[in-house]
């Protein structure tokens, strides 16, 4: 009877889609948004993490550089990173999600600004023109990254983005969703704003540590994560590094030191990475992998 019952749980969990080992930890990577010809065929992949690839990044701009209030276009590499390629790595690793970004920093080397014309016409475009996009691309998620916002308040982009997600959920276009913030005022007080009125629709905060400075010590780090948890309340807050540079607190000066601390201490949510791209151009993943075992079991 016991062994019934195990496999009667098992069978659930894939159903499911989890996996039996699986811990709480989730590791996602930026992809696509150097153009360097990262595959998702590159990416190591622990069958025992929740892993997400999120494609950086699809933005409502045309792609002369011009806002298209909520009209989204794709400026990944998708030459590479395929509607094919993602059912290949999903059916391959039942553990792997893919989602995409919205935002980032620059397009044609012009900052990426959120300029809606209006709540009511942002929304229904992009919840259109998304909506088109993930399901070409069969994607489950979508993660917000936006860093610039124009003349648009904090109020308006609550409401353009809250709405979004919400209706993108309950629309079962996407089942989670993230947003990226970083410690700069305005964006804190964007991102703030989002969060104290739809942090219910919200499965993760990508916070970006990376963009504190390179000399970052792991007490610091912890300081620094602490005071990010308490900011987004009740929130999946995820520790961060990038492999393109020297922000925050690198994997080589002690960042796997701070989320073991984080670990031991349960609250060590998940890791994310900028990006896949830098990796694969600096021809190693060992962090990724090294990440990735870290969460294994969380």
């Amino acid at each position: 009877m016991a062994k019934l019952f195990s496999a009667l749980l098992l069978m659930l969990f894939s159903l499911l889609g989890l996996s039996r080992s699986m811990g709480a930890g989730v590791f996602r990577e930026y992809i696509g948004a150097l153009y360097n010809g990262v595959q998702f065929s590159d990416m190591p992949i622990n069958s025992d993490t929740q892993v997400d690839f999120i494609l950086a990044f699809a933005i409502d701009y045309t792609t002369s550089s011009d806002p298209t209030d909520g009209k989204f276009n794709i400026f990944w590499d998708s030459e590479n990173l395929t509607p094919s390629a993602v059912q290949a790595i999903k059916s391959q690793n039942q553990n792997v999600r893919v989602a995409l970004s919205l935002g980032g920093d620059t397009v044609e080397g012009a900052p990426v600004q959120f300029k809606p014309t209006s709540v009511s016409s942002w929304v229904s475009n992009a919840v259109s023109s998304l909506t088109d996009i993930i399901q070409e691309y069969h994607l489950d998620g979508i993660d917000i990254d936006y860093e610039h916002f124009d003349d648009s308040d904090a109020d308006t982009f609550a409401s353009c983005i809250g709405q979004l997600i919400t209706q993108l959920k309950q629309n079962n276009v996407i089942s989670f969703a993230s947003i990226a913030p970083f410690d700069n005022e305005e964006v804190q007080t964007h991102y703030t704003a989002l969060w104290n009125q739809y942090s219910n629709v919200i499965d993760y905060v990508n916070f970006q540590f990376y963009a504190y400075d390179s000399s970052t010590t792991v007490s610091q780090f912890i300081d620094y994560f602490n005071a990010q948890e308490s900011r987004y309340s009740g929130g999946k807050v995820l520790t961060s590094f990038t492999t393109g540079g020297s922000g925050g607190l690198s994997p080589a000066n002690g960042f796997f030191d701070a989320c073991q601390t984080l670990k031991d201490s349960g609250k060590l949510q998940g890791i994310f990475v900028w990006c896949a791209d830098s990796s694969k151009a600096n021809g190693s993943f060992q962090y990724e992998t090294q990440a990735q075992a870290l969460l294994q079991g969380s």
